[in-house]
């Protein structure tokens, strides 16, 4: 599947954009080229050699502030998709093969988390256990987890009713091995378009809850955090959102012009691609052939 997300263009920019963006957490504190929680001399200032993006209304190095802060949005981000991903899946397949009651039971607590609005929950569970980003992404990953539900499951009935399934089944194989042999291939490629578009969805997560002050204590810096500290001073500095926001809103983008990319090569939309480009290649063969004598 890499293979075929990385043949479309669509998938490679995806995929270059997201690369840059885990660098960025990865290394972000390492490439600051100043302390992002020292305060200066030059508060609100331009643009400049020695502040690539200004400085903030207490001096500080904003790039340094937007690169030592991009770890902790990937990082809630990836939290929210993980959870939901492992809250979400194993209920989802075990549904299908645990009889009705689990089924039922876990289908009335999926419709129940969809009712809950998961950013409101999300503050109301950091007031009760703290300020902290941890428990505020593990939180709104259990609320996000019904899609995960829905669509494992959904991939799930459509193999369980398969001839192989039920024959191998009938012969006597356990859950766990016929789900290991057979459901596990088909339900991949659903769950890793719902495992994307679910990252694009934790980082305006994170990026709203930092923007209201949630889950990280200032003065440690955050995407939605500066955002929110710029749009006080507009009349100094106009343009001083543009850089978190931009970031925001490219790396939403990337994660939902991946998902794309990976529906576009799964299923039967995928071996049509395929086909398609097999059956170009095979007209190109046939247009130019090779000389019978080998090249001159």
């Amino acid at each position: 599947m890499v293979r075929r997300v990385l043949s479309l263009p669509s998938g490679r920019i995806a995929v270059c954009v997201l690369a840059v963006i885990a660098l960025l957490a990865a290394s972000g504190p390492l490439l600051a080229p100043q302390d992002p929680l020292a305060a200066g001399d030059t508060p609100l200032a331009a643009a400049s050699g020695a502040h690539w993006l200004g400085t903030d209304y207490l001096g500080r190095d904003v790039l340094s502030r937007l690169l030592d802060g991009s770890r902790v949005s990937v990082l809630g981000s990836l939290e929210v998709a993980l959870t939901a991903l492992v809250v979400g899946v194993v209920p989802g397949i075990l549904s299908v093969y645990l009889g009705r009651t689990f089924e039922w039971l876990t289908l009335r607590l999926a419709d129940t988390l969809v009712a809950l609005p998961f950013l409101l929950f999300a503050v109301a569970v950091v007031a009760l256990l703290g300020n902290g980003i941890t428990q505020a992404m593990l939180v709104t990953g259990v609320l996000v987890s019904p899609l995960f539900y829905r669509v494992s499951r959904a991939a799930t009935l459509a193999v369980a009713r398969s001839p192989y399934v039920e024959a191998a089944l009938v012969s006597g194989a356990a859950i766990g091995w016929v789900v290991r042999r057979h459901v596990l291939a088909k339900v991949l490629p659903p769950i890793a378009v719902a495992l994307a578009q679910t990252v694009g969805t934790g980082f305006v997560i994170v990026s709203s809850l930092t923007f209201l002050g949630i889950g990280v204590q200032p003065p440690a810096p955050t995407w939605g955090g500066l955002l929110a500290s710029d749009l006080g001073y507009l009349g100094q500095r106009p343009w001083a959102p543009v850089a978190p926001a931009l970031l925001i809103m490219v790396t939403v983008w990337a994660c939902n012009v991946l998902a794309d990319a990976l529906r576009d090569v799964s299923g039967e939309a995928g071996r049509a691609l395929l086909n398609s480009r097999r059956a170009r290649a095979h007209r190109l063969d046939e247009a130019d052939p090779a000389p019978a004598g080998g090249t001159r």
